[in-house]
Protein backbone atom coordinates (compact mmCIF):
# COMPACT_ATOMS: atom_id res chain seq x y z
CA UNK A 1 0.00 0.00 0.00
CA UNK A 2 1.39 3.74 -1.27
CA UNK A 3 1.68 6.07 1.83
CA UNK A 4 2.74 9.91 1.54
CA UNK A 5 3.10 12.37 3.60
CA UNK A 6 4.13 16.53 3.35
CA UNK A 7 6.18 17.40 5.66
CA UNK A 8 7.24 21.79 6.38
CA UNK A 9 10.92 22.74 7.67
CA UNK A 10 10.11 25.50 9.51
CA UNK A 11 12.83 27.34 11.85
CA UNK A 12 14.44 31.09 11.44
CA UNK A 13 16.97 32.10 9.46
CA UNK A 14 20.71 30.46 9.01
CA UNK A 15 19.56 27.56 11.27
CA UNK A 16 20.30 25.03 8.47
CA UNK A 17 16.63 24.42 6.91
CA UNK A 18 18.10 23.64 3.32
CA UNK A 19 20.97 21.72 4.26
CA UNK A 20 18.91 19.21 6.07
CA UNK A 21 16.61 19.05 2.99
CA UNK A 22 19.38 18.40 0.99
CA UNK A 23 20.54 15.66 3.21
CA UNK A 24 17.17 14.11 3.54
CA UNK A 25 17.01 14.09 -0.17
CA UNK A 26 20.29 13.05 -0.69
CA UNK A 27 20.74 15.27 -3.57
CA UNK A 28 20.66 19.15 -3.64
CA UNK A 29 17.67 20.45 -4.22
CA UNK A 30 18.01 24.14 -2.04
CA UNK A 31 20.65 26.56 -1.79
CA UNK A 32 22.78 27.19 0.66
CA UNK A 33 25.15 29.32 2.04
CA UNK A 34 26.27 30.70 5.26
CA UNK A 35 24.29 33.94 5.18
CA UNK A 36 20.65 34.34 6.75
CA UNK A 37 17.84 34.24 4.53
CA UNK A 38 19.35 32.10 1.73
CA UNK A 39 15.78 30.85 0.98
CA UNK A 40 13.20 33.55 -0.47
CA UNK A 41 10.36 30.87 -1.45
CA UNK A 42 9.03 27.53 -0.74
CA UNK A 43 11.09 25.05 -2.06
CA UNK A 44 9.11 21.37 -2.58
CA UNK A 45 12.44 18.29 -2.40
CA UNK A 46 10.29 14.51 -3.37
CA UNK A 47 11.49 11.76 -2.51
CA UNK A 48 9.95 8.60 -2.85
CA UNK A 49 11.74 5.32 -1.03
CA UNK A 50 9.80 1.64 -1.84
CA UNK A 51 6.00 2.31 -0.61
CA UNK A 52 6.58 5.70 0.86
CA UNK A 53 6.50 9.26 -1.11
CA UNK A 54 7.76 12.11 1.13
CA UNK A 55 7.28 15.45 -0.10
CA UNK A 56 9.23 17.98 1.97
CA UNK A 57 8.57 21.70 1.86
CA UNK A 58 11.54 23.84 2.85
CA UNK A 59 10.53 27.34 3.95
CA UNK A 60 12.25 30.78 3.73
CA UNK A 61 14.01 31.77 7.45
CA UNK A 62 11.28 33.57 10.14
CA UNK A 63 12.63 36.93 10.51
CA UNK A 64 11.23 40.72 11.38
CA UNK A 65 10.70 41.93 7.26
CA UNK A 66 11.74 44.99 6.54
CA UNK A 67 11.25 45.06 2.93
CA UNK A 68 8.29 44.08 0.86
CA UNK A 69 10.46 40.92 -0.42
CA UNK A 70 10.90 40.24 3.81
CA UNK A 71 6.94 40.58 3.81
CA UNK A 72 6.84 37.90 0.82
CA UNK A 73 9.18 35.30 2.30
CA UNK A 74 7.72 36.05 5.96
CA UNK A 75 3.88 34.30 4.20
CA UNK A 76 6.02 31.99 2.73
CA UNK A 77 7.45 30.84 5.57
CA UNK A 78 4.34 30.97 7.84
CA UNK A 79 1.36 29.86 5.25
CA UNK A 80 2.94 26.10 5.32
CA UNK A 81 2.99 24.67 8.43
CA UNK A 82 -0.84 24.14 9.31
CA UNK A 83 -1.68 22.92 5.58
CA UNK A 84 0.95 19.74 6.08
CA UNK A 85 0.98 16.27 7.39
CA UNK A 86 4.04 17.28 10.11
CA UNK A 87 6.31 19.42 10.84
CA UNK A 88 9.96 19.86 11.46
CA UNK A 89 11.02 22.52 13.49
CA UNK A 90 14.40 23.30 13.34
CA UNK A 91 16.22 25.33 15.73
CA UNK A 92 19.96 25.55 16.81
CA UNK A 93 20.73 25.22 20.31
CA UNK A 94 22.60 28.27 21.20
CA UNK A 95 20.48 30.62 20.18
CA UNK A 96 17.60 32.11 22.62
CA UNK A 97 14.15 32.19 20.83
CA UNK A 98 13.12 35.99 19.70
CA UNK A 99 9.15 37.27 19.59
CA UNK A 100 8.90 35.90 15.83
CA UNK A 101 9.62 32.22 16.33
CA UNK A 102 7.51 32.15 19.37
CA UNK A 103 4.60 33.73 17.80
CA UNK A 104 5.58 30.58 15.24
CA UNK A 105 4.92 28.06 17.75
CA UNK A 106 1.99 28.99 19.45
CA UNK A 107 0.67 29.24 15.52
CA UNK A 108 1.90 25.94 15.19
CA UNK A 109 0.78 23.92 18.42
CA UNK A 110 -2.46 25.55 18.17
CA UNK A 111 -3.04 23.75 15.04
CA UNK A 112 -2.15 20.48 16.37
CA UNK A 113 -0.50 19.38 13.42
CA UNK A 114 2.10 16.57 14.66
CA UNK A 115 5.81 18.44 15.05
CA UNK A 116 9.09 16.97 15.16
CA UNK A 117 11.72 19.21 17.03
CA UNK A 118 15.07 18.92 15.40
CA UNK A 119 18.28 20.65 16.92
CA UNK A 120 20.54 21.25 14.28
CA UNK A 121 23.88 21.44 14.23
CA UNK A 122 24.99 19.35 17.23
CA UNK A 123 28.48 18.71 15.88
CA UNK A 124 29.29 21.96 16.93
CA UNK A 125 27.83 22.25 20.64
CA UNK A 126 28.37 20.09 24.07
CA UNK A 127 25.68 17.46 25.33
CA UNK A 128 25.08 20.09 28.21
CA UNK A 129 23.94 22.10 25.49
CA UNK A 130 21.96 19.93 23.70
CA UNK A 131 20.23 18.87 27.30
CA UNK A 132 19.34 22.32 28.23
CA UNK A 133 17.60 22.85 24.74
CA UNK A 134 15.71 20.39 24.73
CA UNK A 135 14.81 20.82 28.45
CA UNK A 136 14.12 24.73 27.40
CA UNK A 137 11.75 23.46 24.31
CA UNK A 138 9.91 20.63 26.16
CA UNK A 139 9.03 22.65 29.01
CA UNK A 140 6.98 25.27 26.92
CA UNK A 141 5.93 23.45 24.05
CA UNK A 142 4.02 19.91 23.60
CA UNK A 143 6.61 18.41 20.49
CA UNK A 144 5.82 15.45 19.23
CA UNK A 145 9.35 13.88 19.53
CA UNK A 146 12.51 16.05 19.70
CA UNK A 147 15.26 14.85 17.61
CA UNK A 148 18.98 16.13 17.91
CA UNK A 149 21.02 15.82 14.37
CA UNK A 150 23.80 17.51 12.12
CA UNK A 151 22.15 18.16 8.79
CA UNK A 152 26.11 19.05 7.74
CA UNK A 153 27.29 15.43 8.59
CA UNK A 154 23.98 13.50 7.72
CA UNK A 155 24.38 12.42 11.73
CA UNK A 156 20.32 11.48 13.11
CA UNK A 157 19.09 11.69 9.70
CA UNK A 158 17.79 7.68 10.49
CA UNK A 159 15.93 8.91 13.23
CA UNK A 160 14.15 11.89 11.75
CA UNK A 161 12.50 9.08 9.19
CA UNK A 162 11.67 7.19 11.93
CA UNK A 163 9.49 10.26 13.51
CA UNK A 164 7.79 11.66 10.26
CA UNK A 165 7.01 7.49 8.85
CA UNK A 166 4.90 7.60 11.90
CA UNK A 167 2.88 10.63 10.36
CA UNK A 168 2.75 8.69 6.70
CA UNK A 169 -1.11 7.84 5.71
CA UNK A 170 -2.26 5.27 3.03
CA UNK A 171 -3.08 6.79 -0.42
CA UNK A 172 -1.65 7.64 -3.92
CA UNK A 173 1.10 9.46 -4.59
CA UNK A 174 1.20 13.11 -5.59
CA UNK A 175 4.18 12.68 -7.96
CA UNK A 176 5.93 10.61 -10.12
CA UNK A 177 8.29 8.44 -8.69
CA UNK A 178 11.17 9.76 -10.36
CA UNK A 179 10.15 13.32 -9.65
CA UNK A 180 12.78 15.12 -7.09
CA UNK A 181 11.56 18.96 -7.21
CA UNK A 182 8.36 20.92 -8.81
CA UNK A 183 10.75 23.69 -9.36
CA UNK A 184 11.29 24.21 -13.02
CA UNK A 185 14.68 24.40 -14.31
CA UNK A 186 14.64 28.08 -15.28
CA UNK A 187 14.13 28.57 -11.40
CA UNK A 188 16.86 25.52 -10.57
CA UNK A 189 19.58 27.68 -12.68
CA UNK A 190 18.68 31.11 -11.04
CA UNK A 191 19.06 29.85 -7.74
CA UNK A 192 22.26 28.25 -8.35
CA UNK A 193 23.42 31.85 -9.86
CA UNK A 194 22.07 33.61 -6.50
CA UNK A 195 23.91 30.63 -4.33
CA UNK A 196 27.69 31.52 -5.91
CA UNK A 197 26.77 35.48 -5.34
CA UNK A 198 26.28 34.95 -2.09
CA UNK A 199 28.96 32.89 -1.85
CA UNK A 200 30.98 35.54 -3.20
CA UNK A 201 29.77 38.56 -1.97
CA UNK A 202 30.04 40.04 1.48
CA UNK A 203 27.38 41.93 3.97
CA UNK A 204 24.27 43.22 2.31
CA UNK A 205 25.16 43.44 -1.39
CA UNK A 206 24.05 39.72 -1.73
CA UNK A 207 20.78 40.29 -0.41
CA UNK A 208 20.10 42.85 -2.95
CA UNK A 209 20.41 40.81 -5.63
CA UNK A 210 17.63 38.96 -7.82
CA UNK A 211 18.53 36.64 -11.07
CA UNK A 212 16.02 36.62 -13.52
CA UNK A 213 16.80 34.21 -16.47
CA UNK A 214 16.06 36.20 -19.76
CA UNK A 215 17.17 33.34 -22.41
CA UNK A 216 17.25 29.40 -22.26
CA UNK A 217 17.98 28.60 -25.73
CA UNK A 218 18.71 24.10 -26.40
CA UNK A 219 21.02 22.91 -29.13
CA UNK A 220 22.12 19.39 -29.40
CA UNK A 221 25.58 20.08 -28.26
CA UNK A 222 24.56 22.85 -25.10
CA UNK A 223 22.17 25.10 -23.62
CA UNK A 224 22.61 28.73 -23.89
CA UNK A 225 21.36 30.96 -20.80
CA UNK A 226 21.20 34.19 -20.44
CA UNK A 227 21.27 35.40 -16.96
CA UNK A 228 20.22 39.53 -15.58
CA UNK A 229 21.64 40.19 -12.25
CA UNK A 230 19.90 43.09 -10.85
CA UNK A 231 21.24 44.81 -7.54
CA UNK A 232 19.89 48.14 -5.96
CA UNK A 233 22.86 50.42 -6.37
CA UNK A 234 25.43 51.50 -8.91
CA UNK A 235 28.17 51.04 -6.49
CA UNK A 236 26.84 47.65 -5.79
CA UNK A 237 27.00 46.32 -9.52
CA UNK A 238 30.63 47.02 -9.61
CA UNK A 239 31.40 45.17 -6.68
CA UNK A 240 29.52 42.44 -8.13
CA UNK A 241 31.60 42.92 -11.64
CA UNK A 242 34.72 43.03 -9.57
CA UNK A 243 38.34 44.30 -10.73
CA UNK A 244 38.83 43.61 -14.57
CA UNK A 245 36.01 41.24 -14.02
CA UNK A 246 36.96 38.56 -11.18
CA UNK A 247 34.09 38.48 -9.28
CA UNK A 248 31.72 38.25 -12.48
CA UNK A 249 33.87 35.80 -14.09
CA UNK A 250 34.31 33.57 -11.14
CA UNK A 251 30.58 33.47 -10.17
CA UNK A 252 29.92 32.67 -13.46
CA UNK A 253 32.05 29.59 -14.12
CA UNK A 254 30.94 28.11 -10.35
CA UNK A 255 27.77 28.20 -11.60
CA UNK A 256 28.11 27.28 -14.95
CA UNK A 257 29.90 23.81 -13.67
CA UNK A 258 26.91 23.46 -11.13
CA UNK A 259 24.27 23.87 -13.81
CA UNK A 260 26.56 21.58 -16.36
CA UNK A 261 25.52 18.89 -13.63
CA UNK A 262 22.02 19.62 -12.98
CA UNK A 263 21.26 19.54 -17.16
CA UNK A 264 23.47 16.99 -17.67
CA UNK A 265 25.08 18.65 -20.56
CA UNK A 266 27.08 21.55 -21.85
CA UNK A 267 26.50 25.11 -21.02
CA UNK A 268 27.50 28.70 -22.34
CA UNK A 269 26.49 31.02 -19.52
CA UNK A 270 26.41 34.90 -20.16
CA UNK A 271 25.89 37.10 -17.23
CA UNK A 272 24.85 41.07 -17.23
CA UNK A 273 24.84 42.81 -14.03
CA UNK A 274 21.69 45.59 -14.11
CA UNK A 275 20.84 48.28 -11.49
CA UNK A 276 16.93 48.25 -10.11
CA UNK A 277 16.98 50.98 -7.57
CA UNK A 278 15.05 49.38 -4.35
CA UNK A 279 13.51 46.34 -6.09
CA UNK A 280 13.08 44.64 -2.91
CA UNK A 281 10.58 47.27 -1.83
CA UNK A 282 8.54 47.22 -5.35
CA UNK A 283 5.64 45.00 -5.94
CA UNK A 284 5.84 45.30 -9.80
CA UNK A 285 9.90 44.61 -9.58
CA UNK A 286 8.87 41.37 -6.94
CA UNK A 287 6.25 40.24 -10.05
CA UNK A 288 8.82 40.71 -13.01
CA UNK A 289 11.57 38.59 -11.09
CA UNK A 290 9.22 35.90 -10.74
CA UNK A 291 8.01 35.78 -7.27
CA UNK A 292 4.60 34.44 -6.47
CA UNK A 293 1.90 36.79 -6.79
CA UNK A 294 -0.24 34.87 -3.86
CA UNK A 295 2.25 36.06 -1.19
CA UNK A 296 2.43 39.48 -3.11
Amino acid sequence: MKKTAFIAIIGRPNVGKSTLLNALMDTKVAITSPKPQTTRNRITGILTKGECQYVFMDTPGMHKPKTRLGDYMMKAATGVGVDADCVLYVVEAEKSQNSTEKAELERISASKVPTILIINKIDTISKEQILKCISHYSENYDFDAVVPISALQKDGLSFVFEEIDKHLSEGEWMFPEDMITDQPERQMVSEIIREKLLLALDDEIPHGTAVVIEEFKETEKKIKIRAEIFCERDSHKGIIIGKDGAVLKKVGTEARLDIEKLLDTKVYLDLWVKVKKNWRDSMGALSNFGFDSSNL
